[in-house]
């Protein structure tokens, strides 16, 4: 997976519109990881930043952000 891509992936629906997938809440990716991730990319990035979040490494995307 492309961390660039990761790093500027936005959240397409839901409360969470339109943030990073960086900026979502450890609840949320927990709920998914527990309820079964979405289908596709979407679905591989959330949980890729699941297991970003979960070692405390997602800071290292924040660089990569474009405005």
């Amino acid at each position: 997976m492309d961390l660039n891509e990761l790093a500027n992936a936005r959240m397409p629906f839901g409360r969470y519109k339109g943030r990073y997938l960086t900026e979502l809440p450890d609840a949320y990716l927990v709920w998914f990881r527990r309820e079964g991730f979405p289908e596709g990319k979407l679905g591989e990035m959330l949980a890729a930043m699941h297991e970003l979040k979960t070692e405390g490494l997602e800071t290292l995307l924040v660089p990569l952000q474009r405005p």
